[in-house]
């Protein structure tokens, strides 16, 4: 019998994967990149790509949106499937509520981005406060803090970075039945591929 599928991501929601995993009693191993590459898409592609060939031979399954302009071709170059989605903020929350706060000028932040939020926004953002302010503003009307069931309380990171953008905060609570379908899905569509 073939192993199960190695989980190669994104660990922006390793926390909740890892609950999921041990919820359903799925014998799947994973190995997660740290959430802040995706500002960065050489360093994002490099990581990707030495983690494929260090698993290859291997089934695999990547849990990543389209966070490189280049996902799919750099997945199928490794024969790899992914989870479907535009990213992390899609695949949690689900299409129809993501787009719906899309549109209305959401900028998402999960606990692990707000944890980190010096070292990865701090990197691509100029060190002026008013220039990153008018950054924010000019794209986003507001933080959308998510909590789900494995969050810790992050509420004075989220309120901080709110003052760093000027950006009102407001919080949703989001269950895993989303991402647990799309893992499930995913990982069903690898065993397939692999039989």
């Amino acid at each position: 019998m073939n192993a199960p599928p190695i989980i190669i991501g994104c660990g922006i929601l390793e926390k909740e994967i890892r609950f999921l995993i041990k919820k359903n009693n799925w014998q799947n191993r994973t190995a997660f990149l740290p959430s802040g590459l995706h500002v960065d898409f050489a360093r994002l592609q490099g990581a990707l790509e030495l983690s494929l060939r260090h698993y290859s031979g291997q089934p695999a399954v990547v849990f990543y949106g389209a966070c490189h302009p280049r996902m799919d071709q750099i997945l199928d170059a490794a024969g790899v499937t992914r989870t479907p989605g535009q990213n992390c903020v899609d695949i949690c929350l689900g299409h129809e509520t993501f787009c719906r706060e899309l549109e209305q000028g959401a900028f998402f932040l999960f606990e692990d981005w707000a944890l980190h939020w010096k070292e990865i926004v701090g990197a691509v953002m100029p060190g002026d406060p008013e220039i990153m302010r008018s950054i924010f503003r000019s794209a986003h009307t507001y933080l959308l803090a998510i909590r789900t069931p494995c969050s810790g309380d992050f509420s004075a990171e989220a309120e901080s970075i709110s003052t760093m953008t000027s950006l009102e905060i407001r919080w949703i609570d989001v269950e895993l039945d989303h991402l647990e379908a799309n893992l499930a899905a995913t990982l069903d569509r690898a065993k397939e591929h692999h039989e």
